[in-house]
């Protein structure tokens, strides 16, 4: 299933921030893909919903992130709101 995301969704991704656009779902045993346009080129990635954090967030209290990730938890590192 390919879903436009209206209105897209500010991100965070192994290349840096960019808005998604689209989301593809091939079924259950699959992850998520997320294609991004970053922000600083304008570049267009595909990421699996692993590689996907949301950007910084203070009204949903979502923290800043960065990458890359922290090797202990395969995740990337959360940076406290300040």
């Amino acid at each position: 299933m390919l879903t436009q995301l209206d209105p897209p969704i500010p991100v965070v991704t192994p290349k840096g921030k960019g808005l998604a656009h689209v989301l593809i779902d091939y079924g259950a045993e699959h992850d998520l893909i997320w294609i991004v346009f970053l922000d600083e080129n304008g570049e267009c990635w595909s990421y699996p919903n692993k590689d996907i954090r949301g950007q910084i967030n203070v009204t949903m209290n979502r923290p800043a992130i960065s990458w890359p990730v922290d090797d202990k938890r395969g995740r990337p590192m959360v940076v406290p709101n300040v």
